[in-house]
């Protein structure tokens, strides 16, 4: 983070002011037993000991979003961890709902997360996606569009976030060329809208 954040002011941009930082923590990936083993550093958390690392976290660096910072099935973290922060960052939920309209409801209803990550070919079908983005917005929570992994250069998830109006959009970082296709896509519809107004 330290370095995040050098890099930023080296690049002559004032962190949280020009550049911000977004987390994608993949709890899930370190969460055994219970417990969240950070191998590492060699440590083993629990729930509440995380949010507290988190929460130093967020107020030492310029973090406005953490997607997944707890397992999939630690709705208590979730929950908590939103109650704490979710009116000061953004706290998306990938894992945890699978861009299903069932799952979000049931984080609505803990109140766990404020926003949702939204995979078009993970819950099936165009129809479904639209109904979960719906029930999202229903009820305040940010909706983030996502590319998968071994995703290829179709460009439709950016035609999606603009004719959506979702705000976000997750592609990755321009280091390949179906990340690149995105934001390109990107650049043309908004070249195409400018000439419209």
């Amino acid at each position: 983070m330290n370095l995040i954040v050098e890099a930023i002011e080296k690049a002559g941009y004032v962190p949280g002011k020009d550049v911000c930082i977004a987390l994608d923590v993949a709890a899930s990936e370190f969460y055994e037993n219970g417990k969240y083993i950070l191998k590492s550093e060699n440590k083993t958390l629990s729930t509440e000991l995380l949010i507290k690392y988190y929460l130093d976290l967020i107020d030492k660096y310029p973090i406005i979003s953490i997607e997944d910072p707890f397992d999939q099935n630690d709705w208590e973290g979730f929950s908590k961890f939103t109650n704490l922060v979710g009116d000061r960052i953004q706290i998306v939920g990938d894992d945890i709902f699978v861009t299903n309209k069932k799952y979000l409801q049931e984080g609505i209803d803990k109140k766990a997360c404020n926003a949702i990550l939204i995979k078009l070919n993970q819950v099936g079908t165009v129809s479904e996606t639209l109904e979960t983005i719906k029930l999202a917005r229903e009820n305040g929570y940010r909706t983030i569009i996502s590319h998968r992994s071994g995703e290829t250069e179709d460009t439709t998830i950016a035609d999606l976030a603009v004719g959506f109006s979702l705000g976000q959009i997750k592609a990755g970082s321009l280091s390949r060329s179906e990340r690149i296709a995105k934001y390109n896509r990107l650049l043309r519809i908004e070249e195409e809208l400018n000439k419209t107004i």
